[in-house]
């Protein structure tokens, strides 16, 4: 059983409040927490125009009643799988990284299909931007491998046909999400291209504007 749970922050600078950095936790207010160790599913939203990301993660503490002037509550433990997007909101409240594209990396799991070593391989990303993008995968392809991708986004009509090289990889032994970071190799017209589909892909995800499926 997952618990779905919400977190509605007035302002960014709400985030420091909640989520500390030291063991990765939010502290999430309800009148009546779950109990320790369930698992859960946390709903982010950061004010009017801010980012809304799904987190999800196991409670390691609960405050079932109010005390010393704080509300009843809950503490998750965010999982390793959403670093990426942990890390996007602590940019976005830090301010100034949305707007350095080389930094950006869009935390969104959209369907992708590339070139396997067994054939046509389907899985989604876990964060994308303009200079690369990383692939869930449980096999990765090796280091160096030179690959084709079509990425599918939302609003776009045709999906998103690129090429790159794998530039490092993660294993299930590596107690991360396996997978593969792949580096683009792009013309400037498709540089361009890409940059313009990834500002309305930003756009679009900052306005809350973006589908489940896309955000777990």
């Amino acid at each position: 059983m997952v618990v779905r749970l919400t977190v509605d922050l007035a302002d960014k600078a709400d985030w420091v409040k909640v989520f500390d950095p030291r063991d990765c936790t939010i502290f999430v207010a309800v009148d009546q927490p779950p109990e320790v160790g369930m698992q859960t599913r946390i709903d982010v939203a950061i004010g009017a125009g801010g980012p809304r990301v799904i987190l999800h993660g196991r409670v390691i503490a609960r405050r079932p009643e109010a005390a010393d002037g704080l509300p009843p509550g809950c503490s998750v433990a965010v999982g390793f799988e959403d670093r990426e997007k942990i890390n996007y909101l602590n940019g976005y409240v830090r301010g100034g990284l949305l707007n350095l594209r080389e930094r950006r990396r869009l935390p969104l799991r959209l369907p992708v299909t590339y070139g396997g070593l067994k054939g046509p391989q389907h899985s989604f990303t876990r964060d994308i931007n303009e200079e690369g993008v990383f692939v869930v995968a449980e096999s990765p392809l090796p280091e160096q491998s030179r690959v084709h991708l079509r990425i599918e986004v939302p609003g776009e009509g045709e999906p998103l046909a690129l090429a790159g090289t794998v530039s490092h990889t993660v294993v299930v032994e590596d107690e991360d999400v396996p997978g593969m970071g792949i580096v683009f190799e792009l013309d400037e017209p498709q540089r361009a291209q890409l940059a313009e589909v990834i500002d309305r892909l930003e756009q679009r995800f900052r306005a809350g504007d973006l589908p489940d499926d896309v955000l777990m």
